[in-house]
């Protein structure tokens, strides 16, 4: 790259451009001290707002700042500006699989698998990580110089919350579930788990299982779930397939259930065979350090080895740990590979909050409380429900925010008019204000009223469901 007339953000200049989008354009970068290529994508904040697309912003942002995995792109800094953000993201110069698939019509099925399991590592990653990605597809697939997976475009991606259920139709209509093209509710992984199986069957058949030119065709094919498969393609490779493209997501195959699967298991590099990465308590993490790579940085920076060590261990982002990571990726990324245990700041304030509340309990990290109440009268439909909801809530003095048509948030303080009356104090607890969710939804011919917190203590949650379900009249 040409620097001396080069345009420059922080120490990257900007060379070409790689592509063009809604908000602005992504360009090739180079960091002026290591000479690494980047993306850097330039966001327009006019055009942000402009679109109303602030939130959908800050959530792919803050997905890839918490993802420490191989088959993710990285995401190594934001740099803010007035009027632009620039997302500083690793290069990953081969294209997208969709053109790989477009260009080889199909692919053997050992290269099929190898793409699988790299896909299926990374999603499973995120799900375990309470993020769930709703448009993969081959176009959101990058592939490296050495033709391995990198996950990318987490614009549509969502977190999940203990009982809490998404409804957005979202992605790409080939690569969507039955249950979200129908308008229904869904948790979140198993519509991630429908699309890896609409790309396996693109790996191995160079086609889709359901295609139409008129979109209510493709939805009816989608929903009937009836498909064919080319004879080429193994017993073991169709029973995969049959499972995860089925159409009930409660009997649908789920990733621990893939992972285990004998047609996954051949040929399973040996970094992803290990089992899933369990979030490790705050405090606990091992980071692995390159000395070697510190003492290329500390060089190029005249900053202390010591000293960039200690920023690396305690998970700092600053300019020369930006090039730590920058070198990292370009020498041999696959024999450095640690697959990392970062926590967003909701998972860091949570785990601490409890750890303040009781040290003594052993918190799993993502704990919430969750409780259901299952409503098998006919005599009230679903508005009926909310109504006597909405009174029960109103006769107690909590407060509340209609979040859907069926879903409350709802607000129990210690000040309210029922818990004045009634609430319990010893020496040993005292009820917090606590934030509920209320979520009503059809299972078979019953209802289901679920009830989860969403923030405060779990002592204040488990009173404030019992006067509510007391209180309700059809409880």
């Amino acid at each position: 790259m040409y620097k001396k007339n080069s345009a420059k953000v922080g120490p990257y200049f900007l060379g070409k451009t790689l592509g063009v989008g809604s908000f602005g354009k992504v360009k090739l970068g180079e960091h002026e001290l290591c000479d690494q290529k980047v993306a850097v994508k330039i966001l327009n904040r006019k055009k942000i707002q402009l679109l109303n697309m602030d939130e959908k912003v800050k959530r792919e942002i803050n997905v890839l700042n918490i993802a420490n995995h191989p088959h993710i792109i990285r995401l190594f800094e934001v740099i803010d500006t007035l009027t632009d953000i620039y997302v500083i993201t690793e290069y990953i110069p081969g294209g997208e699989l969709f053109d790989y698939i477009a260009g080889k019509g199909r692919l053997s099925e050992d290269e099929s698998r190898r793409f699988f399991q790299q896909m299926i590592a990374g999603v499973d990653y995120c799900h375990k990580h309470l993020v769930v990605h709703r448009d993969l597809k081959p176009e959101n697939l990058l592939l490296d110089t050495h033709y391995n997976i990198k996950i990318a475009d987490f614009g549509l991606s969502n977190i999940m919350h203990d009982g809490a259920l998404l409804m957005t139709s979202c992605g790409s209509p080939n690569y969507a579930a039955p249950e979200v093209i129908s308008g229904n509710s869904y948790i979140g992984p198993e519509v991630d788990v429908w699309s890896c199986g609409i790309i396996m069957f693109a790996l191995l058949c160079g086609s889709l299982p359901f295609d139409d030119e008129k979109i209510s065709n493709l939805y009816k094919k989608i929903q009937g779930g009836v498909f064919s498969f080319p004879n080429y393609v193994t017993d073991s490779g169709k029973n995969l397939i049959n499972q995860i493209l089925t159409t009930d997501p409660l009997e649908r195959i789920t990733m621990d259930e893939i992972r285990k699967h004998p047609w996954f298991q051949i040929r399973m590099p040996r970094y992803l065979s290990f089992p899933s990465v369990k979030r490790a308590q705050l405090g606990h993490q091992i980071i692995h350090i390159d000395d070697n790579i510190v003492k290329i940085v500390s060089e190029k920076t005249k900053i202390g080895k010591q000293f960039i060590s200690s920023s690396l261990q305690r998970g700092e982002k600053t300019s020369f740990t930006v090039i730590y990571y920058l070198i990292r990726e370009s020498l041999a990324p696959f024999d450095l590979i640690t697959i990392g245990t970062k926590h967003s700041e909701a998972e860091r304030k949570l785990l601490a909050d409890r750890i303040y509340q009781n040290n003594r309990i052993d918190w799993p990290l993502g704990y919430f409380w969750d409780l259901s109440l299952g409503i098998k009268t006919f005599s009230f439909n679903d508005l009926a429900i909310m109504a006597e909801i909405c009174r029960s809530v109103k006769t107690l003095g909590m407060s509340w925010k209609p979040l859907s048509e069926f879903y409350l948030q709802v607000f129990f303080n210690i000040s309210s008019t029922w818990s004045k009356k009634k609430a319990v104090y010893c020496e040993t607890c005292f009820l917090l204000p606590t934030e509920i969710g209320v979520h009503l939804y059809k299972y078979n011919q019953s209802f289901i009223l679920d009830f989860h917190q969403i923030d405060g203590d779990g002592l204040s949650f488990l009173i404030a469901c019992d006067a509510l379900t007391k209180e309700l009249r059809f409880s």
